[in-house]
């Protein structure tokens, strides 16, 4: 039995508010996990530049919806030729150790190992440590001379955006994106197959991927929590909300709700086969409906691709860890899971 130990912020919103619909958290905060509230919440406006995760602002400067779009494109681009090259599956891939660090390292070098250090450099889990690390690292790539990359070297098409930047600015700009748009591919799928071996491995032999990777997203959804600011649509739609009130709507706990889940604390992969993850009532690994995230189309492929790797590499949780902690921060996931080879007896 593997014991799931949240950071104890985390664990008190479980035993205080699950399975209720509205609460206050702070005096300016409700928390919302209804799904009937958080649906309407969310379709009531589009998220602002401030609240959207990954395309706030950059270094003082707006992202356009226009602009964050061609960027997603970009780096979907770099993704599908990826998986390309893992066709046929390879069978000299060696994922055991430390996850999701593993995982992370293979994908930053699947997706992106033909570019130059100092945009590799930018993938490092090491820079989630403070703000101020990331920019100073991107301040210094920004600033050595001569043009990202060699010419005429083979890039991914993000990195030719830096590439092409000219001047301090638009290169320490042109990196910044690079940051913004892959290594959230990386840390979310490395985070959400750690979450899955961790929840349910091993895994009997008829179960999907698919099915395994959504039900790991019910009970560690990697987006935790959605914000919202204070908007004066959110006090009509209930009037537990006021004026002033910022809205954390919890997908961490709507994933929990006994009234919407059988069996809610278990790992139950099964319930996929009749169940559709865009339709079912409180589900929000990737958004609401009226705003998906655009990179799920980059996550699914890239987790179910792991998922093949480590499912006939006959890798498993190690037997010997029983416990894994949940820290708080922004993407949700257990953190150190062991992978190993395990051997068993012939039937």
């Amino acid at each position: 039995m593997r014991a799931t130990v949240f950071h104890p912020r985390l664990a008190a919103l479980f035993r205080e508010h699950l399975g209720q619909d509205v609460f206050r958290l702070e005096p300016d905060t409700v928390g919302v996990a209804g799904h009937d509230v958080a649906d309407r919440i969310l379709a009531a406006r589009r998220a602002t530049e401030t609240e959207r995760p990954t395309f706030k602002p950059l270094h003082g400067r707006s992202i356009s919806r226009s602009e964050a779009s061609s960027v997603m494109r970009t780096i979907g681009g770099d993704v599908r030729e990826a998986l390309k090259r893992t066709r046929p599956r390879p069978e000299d891939v060696d994922l055991s150790g430390s996850w999701p660090l593993r995982g992370h390292l293979f994908l930053r070098d699947l997706i992106l190992g033909r570019d130059p250090y100092r945009l590799r450099i930018l993938m490092s889990r090491n820079l989630e440590l403070t703000p101020k690390l990331t920019w100073t690292v991107i301040a210094a790539g920004a600033a050595l001379p001569g043009r990202v990359g060699r010419r005429n070297a083979p890039l991914t098409a993000i990195a030719g955006l830096t590439a092409d930047a000219t001047g301090y600015q638009e290169r320490r700009y042109a990196m910044g994106m690079y940051r913004r748009a892959a290594a959230p591919v990386c840390f979310t799928v490395s985070t959400l197959v750690t979450n899955a071996l961790w929840l349910g491995s091993p895994f009997a032999p008829e179960t999907p991927n698919r099915h395994v990777l959504y039900e790991a997203m019910r009970l560690l959804p990697p987006s935790w929590n959605i914000l919202r600011n204070a908007s004066p649509e959110f006090a009509a739609i209930d009037g537990r909300i006021e004026a002033g009130d910022d809205v954390l709507l919890l997908p961490l706990l709507a994933h929990r709700d006994p009234k919407l889940w059988k069996e809610p604390d278990e790992f139950r992969p099964e319930r996929w086969e009749n169940l559709d993850p865009d339709t079912a009532p409180g589900y929000l690994p990737f958004g609401h409906a009226s705003e998906r995230c655009w990179g799920r189309h980059m996550v699914m492929p890239l987790a179910e691709l792991l998922l093949d790797l480590i499912r006939g590499s006959g890798l498993e949780v190690a037997p010997g860890q029983s416990s894994a902690k949940v820290p708080l921060v922004g993407l949700l996931g257990v953190e150190d899971v062991r992978l190993t080879k395990v051997r068993r007896a012939a039937a």
